[in-house]
């Protein structure tokens, strides 16, 4: 682990976190600060209550889960570098090399996009850094579930000019395979009570919406 006194660590996390909110006021309500403090609540306690928790570093996981939107592609800015962003954030603010590297790795890592593509990369990736299963779970478990379909809606609506029905394939396309893809046992746990959560909401949506294919308007007598 990154040797730190408490007392920086403290600092460091207090710092990082005024910074990341101020950072974040801008993005849409689907990625905002609101967002981070629930992905870093779930990190918290998913690290707390998954085995092995020694072989993790507490500081990392919290700064990753703080950090992971930081850089995001969506909402990357001029002249602002994702692959390095974080960790020269983190050296700016007092971290060691060592510290910032780690966390810079993790942040990298989370991405869903990336995994799709290699899959094989981001194992080899928790190997060495186990905080991205934790970090990476934490933030996946943020995208599904009753936040999650408000997630889906407020992104679509505040970056894009999809329909609702683009909005709703969203969670056939990437949503609903999210919990075959969590790395901890607490994570697969909380996925399987938010994908029926989801689940639940399509049953719904496809009951309503079958209304807009009735060709016939009943007129009574």
């Amino acid at each position: 682990m990154a040797s730190i006194d408490a007392t920086t660590q403290g600092s460091l996390i207090t710092s990082v976190t005024e910074y990341v909110e101020a950072y974040m006021a801008n993005y849409d309500g689907s990625h905002d600060f609101n967002h981070i403090r629930r992905v870093l609540g779930l990190a918290k306690h998913i690290h707390a209550h998954s085995p092995n928790a020694s072989e993790r570093d507490p500081q990392v996981v919290i700064l990753s889960a703080l950090l992971h939107d930081v850089g995001d592609r969506k909402y990357l800015k001029p002249g602002e570098d994702a692959s390095s962003l974080v960790n020269d954030l983190l050296i700016s603010h007092g971290a060691t090399e060592e510290l910032a590297r780690k966390v810079q790795a993790v942040c990298l890592g989370v991405s869903y996009s990336s995994e799709i593509k290699d899959p094989a990369r981001v194992q080899e990736l928790i190997k060495s850094y186990p905080e991205l299963a934790v970090v990476q779970d934490a933030d996946r478990l943020d995208a599904i579930g009753s936040i999650g379909i408000g997630r889906v809606f407020t992104f679509t609506g505040a970056r894009t000019k999809a329909s609702m029905a683009d909005s709703i394939q969203h969670f056939h396309d990437k949503l609903l395979k999210l919990q075959g893809m969590m790395k901890t046992d607490v994570g697969r746990q909380l996925a399987e009570e938010r994908t029926q959560r989801m689940k639940e909401f399509l049953k719904w949506w496809g009951e309503e919406a079958a209304f807009s294919g009735l060709d016939v308007i009943p007129i009574s007598a």
